[in-house]
């Protein structure tokens, strides 16, 4: 008995087997960069290195004396990771101090977090209560309000941390060993003051 020929699903292609490889049709310039940029890996030394040559400090002196350009930065709630609407507000923020600096102003970019407010203190009582099955304090009691407070204190320093340093792998240059925050106790003071 002969064998019949077992049927293929893969397509039939009318083409030749020896292909013509086009890519050597173009006529593109010769170059020695590498065909992949390897961001991942050059990303971190690229950031790295404007740290070590103290790129922040050479733009501010090159623009001491000249005409300033502000950009009042609404800050980001310190309450976790950043996400695709904060990094595309700052790093249009970023594009646009940058480009000023360019066009030859003093464009200096402070960065700046909300540290009070909803936001955090409902991580807090999420994270720190109701996930692990606790009653939130009742805050008639003053010690438990001050408690509450130092959670929520310590909370948005550990997320104004880790958003520093997830805004400078964006590239955003800024004055990040000096921004301000709300919670910092000059700014409560100044707060009390207004009201």
């Amino acid at each position: 008995m002969s064998e019949k020929p077992q049927k293929s699903d893969a397509p039939k292609s009318d083409a030749p087997n020896d292909a013509k490889d086009y890519s050597k049709t173009l006529f593109l310039p010769q170059t020695a960069f590498p065909m992949r940029a390897g961001l991942p890996q050059r990303e971190p030394g690229i950031l790295k290195n404007w740290d070590e040559i103290g790129l922040y400090e050479k733009l501010r002196e090159q623009a001491k004396g000249r005409a300033k350009f502000v950009l009042h930065d609404g800050p980001p709630y310190a309450n976790g990771h950043i996400h695709i609407g904060t990094s595309l507000n700052k790093i249009l923020k970023d594009l646009v101090t940058k480009s000023q600096q360019m066009l030859g102003f003093d464009s200096n970019y402070v960065p700046g977090w909300d540290c009070h407010g909803l936001p955090i203190e409902w991580k807090v009582e999420e994270e720190n209560y109701r996930s692990k099955g606790k009653v939130k304090p009742n805050f008639k009691d003053s010690a438990a309000m001050v408690a509450f407070r130092k959670e929520c204190r310590a909370y948005a320093t550990h997320w104004l941390n880790v958003q520093r340093e997830e805004f400078k792998r964006l590239g955003v240059i800024g004055d990040w060993d000096h921004p301000y925050a709300t919670m910092s106790y000059p700014a409560e003071a100044q707060i009390a003051r207004a009201s």
